[in-house]
């Protein structure tokens, strides 16, 4: 007995630090900064009345109090939890009940990186990826790229929406383009021939939406989801008929608010 206490006191103590290491991986901005950060670098809130205004800062929180943000050579300040968490938010807002259940972790790089994560050499052309493999439910984001979607207003590029809409599409089990919980069952069809025929356009180079969006289904879903929210208007103008279905996706109007995760196929 004398033995055995010492052995589970030293165990108790164990458990305490690690759980107090783990607490304090997950760090969160004072509120006031949180709002004061909202409301200078985020339209999507600035545009909300202050009922919505309160809702999004909560789940804001909600969102630093579970997902770690990790720096990698580099240090991630209030600003960057902020921007990752608007982002989260932003393509979800209407749909009350959501809550990502495949992510855990998002690690912020620098700058740009390459297909073997390195910030030197060549084809360091990535700005943001949603993890795979020994990477599940990570997400990795450039730090220069993160802060320029919020910072400059004059384009239709946002690279955390970018990676969150991946993570959307992703939750229904495949990474496809069609994001089967946001859309109705009777709709996939006309999205898919929009896609196809708007991806053609790109192609041809008779379309301003960015070229990468052509590369894959699922690509282009992400691109015209930022042009969506960076230039809502713009988009409207230019696709009329693109823009009603990305509004019926992510406005919430088909009442998909109970979002469970579909198992992969």
């Amino acid at each position: 007995m004398q033995v055995i206490f010492p052995i589970l006191l030293i165990i108790f103590f164990v458990g305490i630090i690690f759980l107090l290491r783990k607490k304090k991986n997950i760090l969160q901005p004072n509120v006031s900064i949180e709002k004061r950060l909202l409301q200078q670098y985020v339209p999507f809130y600035q545009k909300l009345n202050e009922a919505d205004k309160t809702e999004f800062l909560v789940r804001v929180q909600q969102f630093l109090s579970k997902v770690r943000i990790t720096g990698i050579d580099t240090l991630v300040e209030d600003i960057d939890r902020v921007f990752v968490a608007a982002g989260s938010v932003i393509p979800v807002f209407a749909h009350k009940n959501w809550e990502y259940s495949n992510i855990e972790e998002v690690l912020i790089y620098p700058g740009s990186f390459n297909n073997n994560f390195q910030l030197m050499g060549e084809e360091r052309n990535i700005l943001g990826m949603v993890g795979d493999g020994a990477l599940q439910n990570q997400m990795i984001l450039s730090q220069h790229d993160l802060r320029n979607g919020f910072l400059h207003d004059y384009n239709a590029l946002n690279t955390v929406i970018h990676e969150f809409v991946h993570l959307i599409d992703k939750m229904d089990g495949a990474i496809d383009g069609i994001p089967e919980l946001l859309l109705p069952q009777k709709l996939i069809k006309p999205w898919i021939q929009i896609m196809e025929k708007e991806t053609e356009a790109i192609k041809q180079g008779q379309s301003e939406i960015n070229l990468y969006g052509a590369t894959k289904k699922a690509e282009f879903l992400a691109v015209v989801s930022e042009y969506y929210f960076k230039l809502p208007e713009l988009l409207q103008l230019n696709h009329p008929e693109l823009f009603s279905y990305l509004d019926l996706m992510y406005k919430g109007e088909n009442k998909k608010t109970d979002i469970k995760k579909k198992p992969a196929r």
